[in-house]
């Protein structure tokens, strides 16, 4: 199958003019960590913040994923490595385009981890490490998930049944048990301006 497909960018317009005409260098956050550790909420102020310095931006949220390029995946460590996968090869199209990815996923093992790094040019990607406890995470419960697990209605849940590893190689940590969302905000925004200068 492989000796049938023949990627082709020497005839398309290269990246390089696409970001000029942009005025932007395109990158890729990739943003992991339990549920409810503040993941989307980071995510979504810094999509916002660089909109507002009209900046081309792409967010690519897990369950947004999920309902659709990604509908049919369970949370297997098969299915979110092909979930992560697609996410990743998603990414790397953008912002080989010139956009600005940022993502939101939980990527809960080091193996999905690397698999990322593999796909995304190290140069244009850096990986966040939302840093919550699963006690802190349960506390918060934002979409009632927490409450499902305990009952016993949700199977592979990231940090019981299915492992969640802290990580090895995380170019920025951001605990939100210690920091407000302001100072989060301001810590992936310095880190961006570190990424793209």
């Amino acid at each position: 199958m492989s000796d049938n497909i023949h990627p082709e960018y020497e005839r398309q317009v290269s990246p390089e003019a696409k970001q000029e005409l942009l005025g932007q260098r395109g990158a890729v956050l990739w943003l992991y960590g339990l549920s409810g550790s503040g993941k989307s909420t980071i995510a979504n102020a810094l999509e916002h913040k660089l909109h507002a310095e009209g900046r081309y931006v792409v967010m690519l949220d897990g369950d947004n994923l999920r309902s659709g390029i990604n509908a049919g995946l369970g949370f297997t460590d098969e299915d979110r490595n092909e979930n992560i996968r697609r996410a990743a090869e998603l990414a790397k199209l953008l912002s080989r385009n010139g956009a600005i990815v940022i993502l939101s996923l939980i990527t809960p093992q080091e193996k999905f981890r690397a698999q990322v790094r593999s796909i995304i040019p190290q140069d244009i990607y850096s990986e966040v490490y939302v840093k919550a406890s699963f006690d802190a995470c349960k506390q918060r419960d934002v979409k009632g998930l927490y409450a499902k697990q305990a009952a016993g209605e949700i199977k592979h849940f990231s940090g019981a049944q299915s492992t969640f590893e802290e990580p090895q190689n995380a170019d920025l940590i951001i605990d939100t048990v210690a920091l407000t969302e302001a100072e989060s905000l301001d810590a992936i925004y310095t880190h961006y301006k570190f990424l793209t200068k």
